[in-house]
């Protein structure tokens, strides 16, 4: 009996301690979304280890310590759901995906087999399903996975891009094949390189394609680099155009690389990391035309989609390569006499064994939004850059990166404040320049108010690239980011 009272004291206890932590929960998400409130409490690295008792203990600590280090965690976490959070191409907190995310954890469960996870593998078939239509391929057909990130996505695109040339790399290794060289424009995500590193094919063998004035990759210039790396004697396998570029924003020309690419018997790959999403916009798709020509496309809905990271997607036209690609047969997880479908056993498809749930988010936000909602969200937000944009591009102190109206929400800026305007020393005024984002970047983390990304482009200093992904997010929120970075770079 004196058993049963202790087990019921602890449950209790325990409950009690979830239940203070939903309160800090519920709190915090109410605070994130408070314009009063600060998006960062800013401090310096060594500042945050002196505040806290962040070491590992060897005795427990109470659930009330416990509590302590929640707060704290949260008092210095970045508030990215915040309306002025524009730091990043994730922003934003989505409700339902939020439930969604603590259902997930709640289930702890592993996505290898239907075994283990069985609604979660049914959400996953019916999901990627949904989103191959929407690219465009027949009937939804083809396969997919949900990985950790665009860069996982990518680097799987140009592994089974490898294994379809030369299938027989993957029992022999790189010394069984010739050369292999890859494509992708010089605006392109660093992951393509990465990727190449990863899998033993070297950052040297992946050619960067020249790009135009608004970021675009050129075609013309990506088939005379092919025909030289062919005259080389190297076999050109994999180009990854990109949908969305991460600076600008660009959409590569999908038609002209696509022709080019079956020209010469090259998989084409679509980075839609930050652009994919468009296609759930009628307004926004065209940008896009041309995908459903690709062999595979990365798409990241905790992007534009604003679904709690991480939830990134490949998708794959040809059905059943990504199984022939990397299954091992591991008779202790995939028993080829279970009782069911052994179609719903993915596991073996992917690098991964152990496979987080990054399905229900994305799955629950959909059924609650529906796909004209996901539209309206991504419209919106298309809809605010180009609000920016008109208000910057003839405002005094301002200068555009390049010419023309914002291809997704990159907005990409310089702002000159009143010292550095008139300068007629070219040199000084662009050293000057390159000063000017990174000083404001920092006060605005000082004072917490707003949060924009900068960074230099090939021969362009330090200039403000401004996103927009928040769905919390208003015109108000721009006016006030204009005047924001007016008030803290007036000095300079």
């Amino acid at each position: 009996m004196c058993i049963l009272m202790m087990h019921e004291k602890r449950f209790l206890h325990t409950m009690t301690f979830l239940q203070e932590v939903v309160d800090i929960l519920m709190a915090y998400i109410v605070e994130s979304f408070d314009r009063e409130t600060k998006v960062i409490d800013f401090h310096y690295p060594n500042e945050l280890l002196q505040m806290n008792n962040w070491e590992l203990q060897d005795e427990p600590a109470t659930l009330d310590d416990i509590l302590i280090s929640c707060r704290a965690t949260l008092k210095y976490a970045i508030k990215t759901a915040h309306p002025r959070y524009f730091n990043q191409l994730s922003t934003g907190l989505d409700m339902v995906g939020l439930a969604a995310d603590w259902l997930t954890s709640t289930a702890n469960t592993n996505m290898f087999t239907y075994e283990v996870a069985p609604v979660f593998v049914l959400l996953e078939y019916v999901t990627l399903k949904k989103m191959r239509e929407i690219i465009g391929w027949p009937d939804g057909r083809g396969d997919g996975i949900f990985s950790p990130g665009g860069a996982i996505s990518n680097m799987y695109a140009m592994l089974l891009a490898r294994f379809k040339m030369f299938p027989e790399v993957k029992e022999k290794g790189m010394s069984s094949v010739p050369r292999l060289v890859a494509f992708t424009s010089e605006h392109s995500h660093f992951s393509i390189k990465k990727g190449a590193a990863a899998l033993g094919i070297g950052t040297e063998s992946v050619i960067c394609i020249k790009a135009d004035e608004s970021g675009k990759l050129v075609p013309a210039d990506l088939e005379r680099r092919i025909l030289e790396a062919k005259q080389k004697g190297f076999v050109p396998f994999f180009v990854s155009a990109t949908a969305g570029t991460t600076v600008y924003g660009a959409f590569d020309p999908l038609i002209a690389i696509s022709d080019i690419c079956k020209k010469y018997n090259i998989w084409m790959h679509v980075d839609g990391a930050w652009g994919g999403s468009l296609l759930m916009s009628r307004r926004h798709r065209w940008k896009l035309d041309g995908v459903e020509r690709a062999n595979s496309v990365t798409w990241n809905p905790h992007k534009m989609m604003s679904v709690p990271l991480q939830c990134s997607a490949l998708l794959v036209r040809e059905e059943g390569l990504m199984q022939n690609c990397n299954q091992m047969h591991a008779c202790y997880l995939f028993q080829q006499d279970k009782h069911y479908d052994l179609s719903y056993d993915t596991g073996d498809k992917a690098l991964q064994c152990g496979r987080h749930v990054d399905i229900f988010k994305l799955w629950l936000m959909w059924r609650a939004k529906g796909t004209i909602g996901f539209e309206a969200q991504i419209d919106k937000c298309l809809e605010l850059s180009e609000y920016l944009y008109n208000k910057i591009k003839d405002r005094e102190g301002y200068e555009m990166v390049f010419d023309g109206k914002p291809q997704h929400t990159n907005v990409c800026f310089w702002y000159l404040p009143p010292g550095i305007r008139y300068m007629e020393d070219k040199e000084e005024r662009k050293k000057h320049l390159h000063k000017v984002a990174p000083v404001i970047k920092a006060r605005m983390m000082e004072y917490g108010t707003t949060m924009v990304s900068y960074q230099p482009q090939g021969d362009k200093v330090n200039f403000f690239r401004m996103v927009i992904s928040n769905p919390a997010a208003t015109f108000e929120d721009i006016d006030f980011l204009i005047e924001e970075i007016e008030r803290l770079g007036q000095d300079l």
